[in-house]
């Protein structure tokens, strides 16, 4: 049997190959791209170096995928008969990343209202869910697994509309997703993941993108709204604790169905976990106080401040979504690297992250937000951890994704370095153990510039002639 360096090619005699290619060459190739198909092929990843993050790399070894589950890890596997085999020698193979909070399938061009759906009206949707909304055919889907990021969960954004509170509310529920499917139904790991909570903040200033002036406003009108919202949030969980205890102790004939306290009564106990995006030290404490009385499975998102609280999150062992690496430090007079050691200084203490772009377009760049933090305090195993199984771990699916394991799903990224650097390309990409297409816009527009005449100049020629 030939094989070639990163080609793919069918456990089954040549002779025999072209007959069934004649015939059935078509329906192969569909299917290797159909998210549907049942009963799922079986592909073997040969030759490549596999670092499964369940132990040490295996050098020169081979996956087994079949059923959309990885079904053999390991040096000397043999290739069961009829499936398809990736030469990968001098790869290698990886765990596929996960978006641990974006705005996948929601939002397409962020200045175009009607190209987002991301929120909703109103600052209380508990019953609304990101599932519901999510575009299949978004051209930011391929562009984020090109690189390896398999997996995502997409969640929905508050309506706003609080001056003092900033954007706060409950935003609805969060969906986890495969970045491959024809529907979302294709694509649902859970329709309803998590409840998204924007915590209230005391904003006191803000920016006019109209005149382009900072609005400076009193502390004291800032604090009575962000009471006030804290006030309407508390509201919510006692009328939602109320309506679970009366479901569970009465009859349900002496009460109205309220579809929006039965889907946060979801979240009292820790059926759902509640992801609470905040930044601030007040924040963060007032979310941690509120979980316990409420006894709340708490996720937090952002959490700028966390390093002033990592003690008290490591000891009750609430986990963190870090946002991206690449931006500014949250205060005027905070030190310019605080964003990048961030992450260094929670798992030192202690805490488990992951990483979130909370976009859609930048959801692409996920390895590189953990990358930025290595030279900063994170070690690099950790932070391959932190886009897959510390992922996995705190949306407690470890048992499903995360790392090459048997019995796992088959999804992985086939690379020729360290996907945590920028020049490493992702050869193939597996989503629910089918090989996906790995073109994307971003591809294709390169690809047509690329080939552009280039202008007669002096320096068009000298490139040319290779000066």
């Amino acid at each position: 049997m030939n094989r070639q360096k990163g080609k793919m090619t069918t456990g089954v005699p040549i002779a025999i190959a072209i007959v069934i290619a004649i015939v059935v060459g078509s329906a192969t190739a569909s299917a290797q791209h159909d998210p549907r198909v049942e009963p799922a092929p079986t592909y073997v990843i040969q030759g490549a170096t596999i670092h499964t993050l369940a132990g040490a790399p295996i050098e020169k070894g081979s996956v087994v995928v079949s059923g959309r589950v990885i079904v053999e890890v390991g040096a000397n596997v043999a290739v069961p008969a009829g499936a398809s085999v990736i030469d990968a020698a001098g790869l290698n193979v990886y765990p596929g990343m996960v978006d641990a909070y974006s705005r996948l399938g929601l939002t397409e061009i962020g200045s175009v209202a009607v190209t987002s759906d991301a929120s909703d009206l109103g600052n209380w949707n508990p019953h609304l869910r990101a599932y519901d909304a999510i575009y299949p055919a978004s051209e930011h889907i391929p562009v984020a697994r090109a690189n390896g990021v398999t997996h995502a969960l997409s969640a929905p954004g508050g309506g706003g509309g609080f001056r003092g509170g900033g954007s706060a509310g409950i935003a609805g529920q969060a969906a986890l997703i495969h970045l491959d499917g024809y529907t979302v139904e294709d694509m649902a790991i859970n329709p309803s993941f998590g409840m998204i909570i924007s915590w209230p903040t005391i904003q006191t200033r803000s920016f006019d993108f109209a005149t382009f002036q900072r609005i400076e406003r009193p502390y004291n009108e800032a604090k009575r709204e962000y009471d006030e919202r804290i006030q309407e949030l508390e509201s919510w969980f006692q009328a939602a604790q109320h309506y679970k205890q009366a479901v569970e102790n009465g009859d349900p004939t002496n009460f109205d169905r309220d579809l929006q306290l039965e889907q946060l009564a979801r979240t009292i106990g820790g059926e759902l976990p509640v992801i609470v995006s905040t930044n601030d030290k007040r924040g963060i404490e007032s979310a941690v106080e509120f979980a316990e009385r409420y006894d709340l499975r708490l996720i937090l998102a952002r959490a700028r401040d966390a390093r002033k609280v990592k003690d008290v999150l490591a000891e009750k062992g609430i986990p963190v979504i870090l946002g991206p690496t690449q931006s500014l430090p949250a205060n005027e007079d905070d030190p310019y690297h605080y964003p990048f050691s961030l992450a260094g200084e929670l798992y030192e203490a202690g805490v488990k992250i992951c990483f979130g772009t909370f976009n859609s377009s930048a959801s692409r760049t996920l390895p590189y937000e953990a990358a930025n933090a290595v030279p900063f305090g994170l070690p690099y195993e950790e932070a391959l951890r932190a886009v897959t199984i510390n992922t996995a771990e705190i949306f407690r699916l470890a048992d499903r994704l995360g790392t090459i394991e048997t019995g796992k799903l088959g999804n992985l990224m086939i690379t020729d370095g360290d996907p945590l650097e920028y020049q490493t390309q992702v050869e193939y990409v597996f989503i629910n153990g089918i090989p996906v297409d790995t073109d994307n816009r971003h591809r294709r527009l390169w690809e047509y510039y690329k080939a552009r005449p280039q202008p007669e100049t002096p320096t068009a020629t000298a490139r040319r002639n290779g000066g």
